[in-house]
């Protein structure tokens, strides 16, 4: 199987968006976020690209100018913003580096590694934003456009850096004895920041491992929809269960009566003295409903309704501290939960993170629904 970087960050977010996108190669525009991240990440390449002069700044920002693409912003004021804060990343590059002080390796460097073993192999590809030479080894630097910018903990183990170690030892294998002298950089050019790190031999191994357990999740048909924060940029809402319904007029379906339904239930849900019995049969016919339809939320004039599988888990608690004690985490959690775990989960190494993984198992499993008011 051949996977890239971005395909594995997919299904780690929403496993069918990985299917709508990887598998069933359904096509969506390209949001806003990726235009300009696209435009900045081309003028950073504009900048960098080898020559007898580097660009001076009245340059860069020409070149931002003339590739910048305003049709994809929804008015005249957003779109003004975003350039404003595009000219704005790249005059607080250059206050912070001088394009020709660096020793430019490479830019936009495509791989391809091979993971697993003789039996079972996979390729993992991808593009790496930039490689310098430095005073004493080398340095890859993937830029961010995003407006968060994470912790130190979490770069240093930051799979998507990990991989690109990975990527520069296949190309410069001499170099896996200064694995230590490799140095790994996020730069988060809204905030004119680089976080930077190393890795050592033993983490790249477990990156590759957990590639591998999404692998086998992806062969197995493992295509959950999974909400987030990033659904409100998914261009795949009116095939996903959890948003379809919210699109019905556009597929011409007859749901009057149905849409009284939900009504109904949302507000009686939120009234003081509710008939019970009447709101288990609106349950009954929207649970009906939502199984004819292949959807999970119905989406009504005064809010929506979800279906929810809701799964608790319970943990061995003597693995787990085993896991986590000689990581000095063991004290962060008071018992044994998910809510525990969960927080201190993204900064744990990639093993320690696989092993709490394996340590769970599901408790039980409950179905309801849940109103979200407008």
């Amino acid at each position: 199987m051949r996977i890239s970087y971005s395909a594995f960050d997919t299904y780690q977010s929403c496993p069918l968006k990985y299917k709508f996108q990887e598998i069933d190669k359904i096509k969506t525009p390209k949001s806003k976020e990726a235009v300009f991240g696209t435009t900045v990440h081309e003028t950073m390449k504009f900048i960098h690209t080898p020559g007898i002069l580097s660009p001076a700044l009245d340059q860069a920002m020409e070149h931002f100018s003339n590739t910048w693409n305003p049709a994809v912003f929804d008015n005249p004021d957003e779109e003004r913003a975003a350039f404003s804060q595009g000219i704005k990343i790249i005059q607080d590059y250059y206050k912070k580096n001088n394009p020709a002080n660096f020793n430019i390796v490479d830019l936009e460097t495509r791989f391809q590694i091979e993971i697993g073993d003789a039996d079972d192999k996979h390729i993992i590809s991808g593009i790496i934003d930039r490689i310098d030479k430095i005073e004493d080894g080398y340095e890859i630097i993937d830029y961010k456009t995003t407006k968060k910018m994470p912790s130190q903990e979490k770069v240093d183990n930051d799979l998507q850096l990990s991989v690109y170690s990975k990527a520069f030892l296949a190309r410069y294998p001499k170099e896996i004895d200064n694995v230590d002298k490799l140095k790994v950089s996020l730069y988060y050019l809204k905030h004119g920041v680089k976080l930077s790190a190393t890795r050592t031999i033993d983490q790249l191994k477990k990156s590759e491992q957990l590639f591998l357990d999404a692998i086998r999740l992806i062969e197995e048909g493992r295509f959950e929809p999974q909400i987030s924060p990033l659904c409100d940029w998914c261009g795949y809402q009116n095939l996903c269960p959890m948003w379809k319904h919210k699109f019905k007029d556009r597929r011409k379906i007859n749901t009057e009566e149905v849409n009284g339904e939900i009504q109904e239930y949302i507000e009686l849900k939120s009234a003081m003295a509710i008939t019970k019995d009447r709101l288990a049969k609106l349950q009954e016919d929207i649970v009906n409903y939502m199984d004819q339809e292949g959807v999970e939320r119905v989406f009504g004039t005064e809010g929506v309704i979800a279906r929810t599988l809701r799964k608790t888990y319970k943990y061995d608690e003597k693995k787990i501290r085993e896991i986590l004690e000689p990581l000095d985490k063991w004290e962060d959690i008071l018992k044994i939960d998910g809510v525990a775990l969960k927080n201190i989960m993204d900064v744990l190494p990639f093993s320690a993170r696989r092993e709490v993984e394996k340590a769970k198992t599901i408790d039980k499993e409950t179905k309801s629904l849940i109103v979200k008011k407008k």
